[in-house]
């Protein structure tokens, strides 16, 4: 054997020589199931991983094989691959190059999705009756999901930009793995126990199916079925449906959708406000001028204006009805208003302007709204936010 030293690009050239020298390689097909399907959109090319329950190989199809596919393929799907082994040279990847594709049946994971699925349906845990509406009005909403992912921080800027004076609770948990399910059945427990939670967002963000297999647990789906709160399901990308879905009240197709649907928007309902003051106001002047017209048509009319002396005593009845008459549109008309300016004042405390005109504040730090004594520290520099501006202060 020779000692010379061979660099590592030689090693694995020669390897793949004899990969693909091999005619049993050259032309083989294999089944598995998919698992990590991306497909580059830009060059066409398939990347994904075929794998049974004892192994798995990494494989790719370059465009030209990819378009010849008559379907879409997708996690989770048994397929037959027929192509050629080699590796790759740059990093040495031992990797199957697939040339064709065609199904054979469901893969084990979509299997078993579907058998839980049309378990859960057939006890009714999908059925429209047993969803209840969202409040229109949460004041206060726990969010269950993974403290260090893209979705918690989605989530929490939505919300408080739609409505700041709304309170989150967030219930930080693993989102897939092997605790993932226990975190969050103890989160949905510890959150049935308060009193005072609005509504709940549970979810992720997108991954592959494996990754968000732990929301298609069935001991999940029966905790979210019995819970006393609203719950919306918010897991992965549009395109992504897990058995929390289907059980939940409502199905979010992404993280920040679930907030944009939590919450309205503090601008919209307070223009919807102003609009539906004025819109009374013109309705009640309107009103108030036609019955005032009216009155005057009568007064003015000839029976009025011109009586016969022979009804002289008609007359003075019809007098009294119309002095009667315009009593009671002039009551009418104060009640209307008395009934107007409770509505106006009543709307008028709902707003956020009104709270913090009794002497609340809203206290920022680096433009984000304080909401804890534990995220300030000593020489931060805040704003202090009034009805009539703003106030610079310093923590001592």
């Amino acid at each position: 054997m020779s000692n010379t030293a061979i660099t590592v690009k030689q090693l694995n050239f020669y390897v793949k020589s004899l990969l693909e020298g091999d005619v049993k390689l050259a032309n083989i097909c294999v089944t598995g199931e998919i698992s990590n399907f991306k497909n580059h959109y830009s060059s066409g090319h398939w990347y994904f991983t075929l794998k049974d329950a004892d192994a798995a190989i990494r494989c790719v199809m370059f465009r030209g094989s990819a378009i010849k596919v008559k379907f879409e393929p997708k996690d989770g799907m048994k397929v037959i691959l027929r192509g050629r082994v080699s590796i790759y040279e740059k990093d040495g990847q031992y990797q199957f190059y697939a040339e064709s594709m065609t199904v054979d049946g469901l893969g084990d994971i979509a299997v078993l999705f579907e058998q839980i699925k049309e378990k859960l349906a057939k006890e009714g845990l999908f059925d429209l009756e047993s969803k209840r509406p969202l409040p229109a009005f949460p004041s206060r909403i726990a969010v269950i999901t993974s403290a260090t992912g893209a979705a918690v921080q989605d989530i929490l800027n939505i919300l408080n930009r739609r409505n700041p004076l709304c309170e989150v609770v967030l219930c930080p948990v693993s989102v897939q793995g092997e605790l993932a399910v226990p975190e969050m059945l103890n989160a949905l427990d510890d959150v049935y126990s308060l009193s005072n939670i609005d509504l709940i967002i549970i979810g992720r963000g997108g991954g592959s199916i494996e990754d968000l297999w732990a929301f298609n647990d069935e001991k999940l789906a029966r905790k979210i079925y019995e819970s006393p709160i609203p719950v919306i399901s918010a897991v992965g990308h549009e395109t992504d449906f897990t058995i929390c879905d289907f059980v939940a009240d409502l199905r979010a197709p992404t993280p920040s959708a679930a907030a944009e649907i939590a919450v309205r928007d503090f601008g919209e309902i307070s223009s919807v406000i102003e609009t539906s003051k004025e819109m009374l106001k013109k309705a009640l002047i309107s009103r108030y001028n036609l019955e005032e017209e009216r009155l005057d048509r009568l007064l003015n009319s000839r029976v009025f204006l011109s009586p016969d002396i022979l009804f002289r005593e008609k007359i003075i009845t019809l007098d009294r009805y119309a002095e009667k008459l315009k009593l009671l549109i002039e009551k009418a008309l104060g009640e209307k208003r008395s009934q107007f300016e409770k509505c106006v004042a009543s709307i008028d405390a709902m707003s956020p302007l009104k709270i913090m005109a009794r002497g609340y504040s809203v206290v920022q730090n680096k433009n984000k709204t304080v909401t804890s004594v534990k995220n300030l520290s000593v020489n931060d520099e805040v704003d202090l936010i009034f009805t009539d501006g703003k106030a610079k202060a310093k923590i001592i």
